[in-house]
């Protein structure tokens, strides 16, 4: 029997029709328009409102107001959702163990999740709380649920990509290079909502099985 597959292909990713590679040799990055399909992207939305909380960051800096979004933590025995994640497997090739909870956030007007990574910092005081058991995160996959008024475009600074909310548009990347190390490229800016609201579902693999 093979062993479970705990890393993403991007040969895999780029066979998927209609995905495009960001042009960048420092990330493994990839856009997918139309991942889902507006009547998904509207019962994901629903479910955010129903079970929103404040969200919350590993490793507190001391700045309250470095991530001032809510989150939503999908209930994955749900049929719908368990084929939301089913669907993010096929695409990336990561088998399911592998995988976080499927959450969801929610922007309000002058909300955002100020420059970070999505992997955890090895020195920082909650890397052992979050990773002793799974490990590091390794590929990210983002998906927006709706188009933004005004702002709520997602920076990669280092990487010199801005990418604007699309309903059903995925964008995904690698938060560990090949040769194992964490990479810092990745870092990003969820920018201010100006106007409207911003919904967005982010699906996280690890190093190891989710337990």
């Amino acid at each position: 029997m093979d062993a479970p597959v705990n890393e993403a292909s991007l040969d895999r990713l780029l066979a998927t029709p209609g995905i495009v590679r960001v042009p960048t040799p420092r990330a493994d990055m990839v856009i997918l328009r139309d991942f889902l399909t507006a009547a998904e992207c509207a019962a994901l939305i629903a479910r955010i409102e129903a079970d929103r909380r404040p969200s919350t960051i590993a490793d507190p800096n001391g700045d309250n107001y470095f991530r001032t979004s809510e989150t939503c933590d999908l209930p994955m025995a749900s049929p719908e959702v368990a084929a939301l994640d089913e669907r993010f497997s096929a695409l990336c090739g990561i088998d399911r163990r592998f995988g976080e909870p499927i959450q969801g956030q929610r922007y309000a007007p002058g909300q955002e999740f100020k420059a970070h990574t999505d992997y955890f910092d090895e020195q920082g005081a909650d890397f052992t709380r979050y990773c002793a058991v799974s490990g590091q995160r390794t590929w990210t996959f983002m998906v927006y649920l709706n188009a933004v008024e005004a702002g709520g475009a997602t920076r990669f600074k280092v990487l010199d990509k801005l990418i604007h909310p699309e309903p059903g548009k995925l964008v995904g990347w690698n938060n560990r290079r090949r040769d194992g190390s964490v990479n810092p490229a990745t870092i990003h800016h969820a920018m201010k909502v100006r106007k409207g609201l911003k919904y967005v579902v982010t699906k996280w693999y690890r190093e190891r099985p989710w337990q």
